[in-house]
């Protein structure tokens, strides 16, 4: 179950009190296909009692969405002349 196993040794931090949900399941749901932060939020039941962790959960999801972005599927563009 990836979800509840550590991430690199680290400590899970509860980021969603109110549902107990953690920056380590978080991280999972990004890293598991969920396509936006709402997929995320639905999938977690995150940030749908008090909605307090809702911008701290978007970040740590954003962030882990960045570190999934496959280099290879980018290039740089042509600046214009001058």
């Amino acid at each position: 179950d990836t979800v509840n196993r550590p991430l690199r040794g680290r400590r899970a931090v509860y980021v969603c009190l109110c549902k107990g949900v953690t920056d380590h399941q978080i991280r999972a749901a990004a890293d598991n296909g969920a396509k936006s932060f709402r997929e995320a939020r639905r999938e977690l039941d995150l940030a749908s009692q008090c909605g307090k962790c809702a911008r701290m959960a978007r970040d740590i999801f954003d962030n882990q969405m960045q570190k999934n972005l496959d280099p290879d599927l980018f290039y740089a563009a042509a600046s214009p002349a001058v």
